[in-house]
């Protein structure tokens, strides 16, 4: 059996990226895992300087960090929901980024994309939304700029609708209702704050929610965003006393980590179209649902 053969890779340290650990330097550059770290230095695979060093080592601007692997393929954090020759619809997974203006990684969403549709002969295809990092679920993805046009004011207009599930620490009393706040966003500290009246440049957020399931002290709840605010979802949940398993953000960091959970239990569950204009009117009342979330499955099957 033929060995794979070894690639030499060789990563600048460049101006900000001046006293960042190795493992989180590795993960923006090159999308590799903590395992395949791991992995590299102990078969003496990534060297800095030539020299073996520790994940938590700081990096300097001089560094010269050189990788001995087989060439890795990922396998995609997206999975294709639709397509057509204007939008792609992926369910992305929870982890990624789906853009990154600061040019600090290579490993976002759009990368991913603009990476499949190029194996095709291809043209790089638009962003149109954002979710969190940690949030999973639907993604609608332009590939013409008319596409990409009719797309963003379908989204001002609420033209798409979205619709979220989530699991929530407790076992939520009234099984449905509408959520009526006002946030206003701290960027600097990057979270929301809400309020139950009315306050000066605080925007209006509205959420419509049901509880689906409610099990071993978890509710499984599903969210429709009648507005779209920052952390809309986790931020009510939380005001209002049933915080996102997982979002130490807004909810409780001690009971996250006792379910092992890192990250918001969220996900971007359907997307309805309500559309009869131009290119996309085809998708005029067509909706699109994750099939599988694996934090339901995970805590309610």
């Amino acid at each position: 059996m033929k060995a794979e053969e070894e690639v030499m890779k060789e990563f600048a340290v460049q101006g900000k990226d001046e006293g960042k650990r190795l493992d989180r330097f590795m993960e923006e550059q090159a999308g590799w895992p903590r395992s395949l770290l791991m992995k590299a230095l102990r078969k003496k695979k990534l060297k800095v300087n030539g020299k073996n060093e520790d994940p938590s080592y700081r990096l300097s601007r001089e560094d010269r960090i050189v990788s001995f692997l087989p060439e890795q393929k990922r396998d995609p954090d997206f999975s294709v929901v639709y397509e057509d020759d204007q939008i792609l619809i992926v369910d992305k997974k929870a982890g990624i980024l789906c853009m990154d203006i600061t040019g600090r990684t290579k490993h976002t969403l759009i990368d991913e994309v603009n990476e499949y549709l190029r194996e095709k002969n291809e043209k790089p295809a638009y962003m149109v939304h954002r979710i969190d990092f940690h949030t999973s679920g639907l993604m609608v993805i332009a590939k013409t700029e008319e596409s990409k046009k009719i797309l963003d004011r379908l989204f001002e207009t609420g033209g798409i609708r979205k619709t979220y599930l989530c699991t929530v620490l407790g076992e939520m009393k009234n099984k449905s209702g509408k959520l009526v706040h006002y946030l206003f966003k701290d960027a600097k500290q990057n979270r929301v704050f809400l309020s139950s009246e009315p306050v000066k440049g605080a925007k209006t957020a509205v959420t419509e929610y049901k509880v689906k399931q409610i099990k071993d002290g978890l509710s499984l709840v599903e969210c429709r965003l009648l507005t779209g605010r920052t952390h809309q979802i986790r931020s009510q949940m939380a005001h209002i006393g049933y915080p996102l398993l997982g979002d130490d953000k807004y909810g409780k960091k001690k009971i996250n980590k006792s379910y092992g959970e890192k990250g918001q239990l969220l996900c971007a569950w359907r997307l309805s179209f309500q559309t009869e204009e131009g290119l996309l009117a085809y998708l005029n009342e067509k909706s699109f649902t994750v099939s599988s979330v694996p934090f339901q499955k995970k805590y309610f099957s």
